[in-house]
């Protein structure tokens, strides 16, 4: 079926939505299902004016926003470690610890920013989506996604520096 299909292509950028904006492992799974759902009904819908990945991932991101809205909470979330890390060209297991060492600081850093900068972060960096197609899914101008992107790393930068001396990242 084509729809399965779609399913495939797509989950890891839904999931990295969901997990990025809920914090519920059981809430995770039923919006996951119900951004599927909406999806599978209004696929007849879809104009082509955009990726079908970018739909989705809007569908993804306004769904979780009305969850958020309905509940009156704010969105966690979590990073995949294997996509903030990358394979070191050596086999040196002292190179790759520290990768992880570095990972694990940054996703915790990361964890500490505001929702909305922990969002575009995943979807720029981790999914390594454009800023149309960021701003197609948020509904952000893309003056405010590149100002938002440009804040969170500058604050990231600087919750690093002071929680870690500068030789240690």
């Amino acid at each position: 079926m084509a729809f399965t299909s779609i399913i495939k292509n797509t989950e890891g950028l839904v999931a990295q939505i969901v997990f990025k904006m809920i914090s519920t492992p059981g809430d995770r799974k039923d919006i996951a299902q119900d951004i599927y759902l909406k999806i599978f009904k209004n696929l007849d819908g879809f104009k082509f004016q955009s990726k079908l990945s970018t739909w989705i991932a809007q569908v993804s991101y306004n769904t979780c926003l009305d969850y958020l809205r309905k509940k009156k909470l704010s969105f966690p979330g979590t990073l995949d470690e294997e996509n903030m890390i990358n394979e070191p060209a050596s086999d040196d297991t002292n190179i790759l610890v520290r990768q992880r060492q570095l990972s694990t600081i940054l996703k915790a850093g990361i964890e500490k920013l505001p929702p909305v900068y922990k969002t575009l972060i995943t979807l720029y960096h981790n999914e390594e989506l454009s800023y149309d197609e960021i701003v197609q899914i948020t509904g952000l101008p893309e003056g405010t996604v590149k100002s938002y992107l440009f804040r969170a790393r500058k604050s990231l930068k600087n919750s690093l520096l002071m929680s870690y001396k500068k030789e240690d990242i």
